[in-house]
């Protein structure tokens, strides 16, 4: 195990990183506030959703697969039930970081998948939200950081 701040300082060192779940209606739908911020600050981030091929004026990806010249890293952003799906992708694609996001509920975390992720030889932060650490967050996401790892949803080991 490795402290969350390693672990996301690892993770942020990627550049190509795909973002699942990122809704075609933005609104603040949690997947769209990390896809924004990351393209803002540089990453290549593409947007995965089956379900259109567009989001926030860009190419949307069904899957990972679809991804020309794959990525490094996945920020999981859909519902708990379908990590387990991504995880397996990843892991048939040989993607070898993972973050589930998780916010003031629930979020994307499954305990089940972040387990058979790291029992595939994958890095699964479970917890949390890119946009809490360096070089992407923000005031706002700190403070979050703080709050979060307080009851638990921010992971202190990864």
């Amino acid at each position: 195990m490795q402290p969350i701040k390693d672990a996301a300082a690892d993770f942020l060192s990627r550049h190509r990183v795909a973002v699942t779940g990122v809704s075609r209606d933005a609104g603040s739908h949690g997947s769209n506030a990390v896809y924004r911020r990351m393209r803002e600050r540089g990453y290549e981030v593409y947007a995965v959703n089956p379900n259109t091929d567009q989001v926030e004026g860009d190419h949307a990806y069904p899957d990972l697969a679809s991804i020309p010249g794959g990525v490094e890293a996945v920020v999981i952003g859909t519902r708990p039930d379908r990590a387990q799906a991504t995880l397996e992708e990843c892991a048939g694609l040989g993607i070898k970081q993972v973050w589930m996001h998780r916010g003031p509920g629930g979020g994307s975390v499954s305990e089940d998948a972040a387990r058979w992720g790291r029992d595939h030889g994958i890095t699964v932060i479970a917890g949390g939200c890119p946009l809490m650490f360096e070089p992407t967050s923000d005031t706002g996401h700190k403070v979050m950081r703080w709050m979060f790892s307080l009851n638990g949803n921010v992971p202190r080991q990864v």
